[in-house]
C-alpha cells in the first residue's frame, strides 16, 4: 500500500507541510516532536522522493481578476496512446487551462480553466480547444461557485487506515 514506508513522524511532517508549507523548520520541527536538523533531513528526503511535489502560494483568481471558471469535459477522436499524450501536451501550453485529468468512461479529459471573463473563456473555446486536432466534443459546465477546495490528501484517514492494519 502506498505511505507504508512513512514513520509516523514523516507523515505527520507531510499533513503539517501541506496545512501550511510556510513554517519554518524549526516551527515544523516543534509540530512534529523532533529537533530541527534531523527534521530538515527528513524534509529534504521526502522532497527527493517525490512526496512533496512543491510549495505553492493559495492565490484567489477573483482577487487577480479571474472571475470565470469553467469545467470543460473533452471527447477525442482516437484514445490511441499518443494522441492522448498528444493531447496533454496541446493541454499544457494553454495558459487558461490550470488542470487536466484523463477519464476513464463517456468522457476523455475534464479540464478545470479560468478566465478574466466570458469572452476570453469563449475565444480559447472555439479558436484553441475546439478546433484542436482529434477533438470530437467538447460539453462545458460554467462554475456558479465553490463549496469546497481542499488540496491534498486527508491525512486522517490515511491514519485511521493504517491503525486498522496494525
Amino acid at each position: 500500500m502506498p505511505g507504508t514506508k512513512l514513520d509516523d513522524i514523516d507523515r505527520m511532517i507531510l499533513a503539517e507541510l501541506q496545512a501550511d508549507g510556510r513554517m519554518t523548520n524549526v516551527e515544523l520541527a516543534k509540530r512534529v516532536g523532533i529537533s530541527a536538523p534531523p527534521c530538515l533531513r527528513r524534509v529534504r528526503t521526502l522532497e527527493e522522493q517525490g512526496f512533496v511535489r512543491g510549495y505553492h502560494a493559495n492565490v484567489d483568481p477573483r482577487e487577480l481578476g479571474f472571475e470565470v471558471q469553467v469545467f470543460a469535459m473533452v471527447g477525442l477522436v482516437s484514445q490511441a496512446e499518443a494522441d492522448l499524450s498528444a493531447f496533454e501536451e496541446l493541454c499544457q501550453g494553454w495558459p487558461l487551462v490550470r488542470e487536466c485529468h484523463m477519464l476513464n468512461g463517456e468522457v476523455d479529459f475534464i479540464l478545470k480553466c479560468v478566465a478574466p471573463d466570458l469572452r476570453t473563456f469563449q475565444r480559447f473555446l472555439t479558436e484553441e480547444l475546439t478546433s484542436a486536432d482529434n477533438v470530437a466534443s467538447v460539453k462545458t459546465s460554467l462554475v456558479i461557485r465553490g463549496a469546497k477546495d481542499e488540496p491534498g490528501v486527508p491525512f486522517d484517514v490515511l491514519e485511521e487506515r493504517l491503525a486498522k492494519e496494525a
